[in-house]
């Protein structure tokens, strides 16, 4: 079949990486070293949260939380940049960041239960199958990351799901497609209790949200999504009311 052939083309065209960071990825001391640096990492995202950031809304602190688990000190440089009250100014890369952040947080959800659940407790076989549930998972979860914070603005839930469709379809899909392509690239053999499949899970995260962000950086750019909120202004608000309670 020519989907089959298309893939398989993939496959082989892919295989140097396959080659290359398998040993990595499944090198047990090269992921204690990696969740070593993500524990510190979440530790200073939630000191500088609690001792600079306490103007963030909850959200958004459970979203660079997750950003920092799935990707490390990569994720904390990401919102060190785009995600701080302190940033200098706001950009369109800052607001691209926070937007694929925020979508990064609800899909890694879904695809970690995806793997884990479909590949790993379940130990299922068919590919179809896990990649099938896996980007089911992703959309859902994903998808109400959007939908419950408009709903709680009072929007009803058609208005807030056909918002959510219009505008978070291209970078959950682009995400997914490639995340879920790489980990069954790297580690489609792997059972659950390998380092491999904990750790191409990982790696598979951390390159779905590179793919994803210039697609949100250009659906914020013409409008189709109105990006995350600037953090500064949250910040500049948070200094007034607290200056305003003490006079």
């Amino acid at each position: 079949m020519p989907l089959q052939q298309f893939l398989k083309g993939i496959e082989h065209a892919l295989a140097p990486v396959r080659h290359v960071m398998k040993p990595v990825l499944s090198d047990p001391l090269v992921m204690a070293v990696w969740a070593l640096l993500v524990g510190a990492s979440v530790g200073v995202l939630w000191w500088d949260i609690r001792k600079r950031n306490r103007a963030l809304p909850s959200m958004m602190k459970g979203v660079w939380t997750l950003v920092v688990l799935y990707s490390g000190p990569f994720g904390l440089a990401i919102y060190w940049y785009s995600g701080r009250t302190q940033i200098s100014h706001d950009s369109l890369w800052r607001r691209g960041l926070r937007s694929t952040a925020h979508c990064y947080s609800g899909c890694g959800a879904g695809e970690v239960l995806g793997f884990v659940l479909l590949a790993g407790l379940l130990a299922l076989q068919s590919t179809l199958l896990v990649t099938a549930g896996t980007f089911a998972l992703a959309y859902t979860f994903g998808y109400a990351l959007t939908v419950g914070p408009l709903m709680q603005e009072g929007v009803g839930f058609g208005e807030a799901m056909l918002d959510a469709l219009y505008s978070e379809t291209p970078s959950i899909t682009v995400m997914e497609i490639t995340a879920i392509g790489t980990d069954l690239l790297i580690a489609s053999q792997a059972n659950i209790g390998d380092v491999l499949f904990w750790g191409a899970l990982v790696f598979s995260l951390s390159v779905g949200f590179v793919f994803a962000f210039p697609i949100n950086a250009a659906l914020v750019r013409f409008g189709v999504k109105e990006g995350m909120k600037n953090p500064a202004e949250m910040g500049t608000e948070h200094q007034r009311n607290r200056a305003a309670s003490t006079d």
